[in-house]
């Protein structure tokens, strides 16, 4: 396996676990816990989809922009999919950064359930991306 193949792996696996820890928090009513693990189950799955461009980013303003531009603008994958991944963005900054900030439970499952959904499309564009290079990282 190559350096990028592996790295995919990992932030596949990062994203797997990541989703699973926010189910964990939802369940426990860990509201912001599970809204902060919610954005990054999504930001390990984004970051795996750009390394099969050998794109990436040390900020996640970066990773966002990056998402939009080679993947959202060309219809690799739907625009609302690069819409939640920001709200997700814009939400976990509120909730790490700003004070008086509230979620509603049911608020929260939706979104749960959206980026379960989404991680599920990010996955079969990882898996086709990876093919037509001729390598799996699944």
């Amino acid at each position: 396996m190559t350096w990028r193949e592996d790295l995919i792996k990992y932030r596949r696996e990062r994203a797997a676990e990541t989703l699973e820890d926010a189910r964990i928090m939802f369940e426990r009513k860990r509201l912001f816990s599970a809204v902060n693990r919610i954005y990054y189950a999504l930001f390990y799955e984004v970051s795996a989809l750009l390394y099969t461009k050998n794109l990436s980013s040390h900020k996640h303003a970066g990773i966002r922009a990056l998402l939009n531009q080679h993947f959202v603008k060309t219809g690799t994958i739907e625009i609302d999919i690069g819409k939640f991944y920001s709200k997700m963005f814009d939400l976990r900054q509120e909730s790490d950064y700003d004070d008086l900030v509230y979620f509603e439970e049911e608020k929260v499952k939706d979104w749960l359930e959206t980026a379960e959904n989404y991680m599920k499309k990010l996955e079969e564009c990882i898996d086709k991306k990876m093919a037509e290079s001729g390598n799996s990282a699944g």
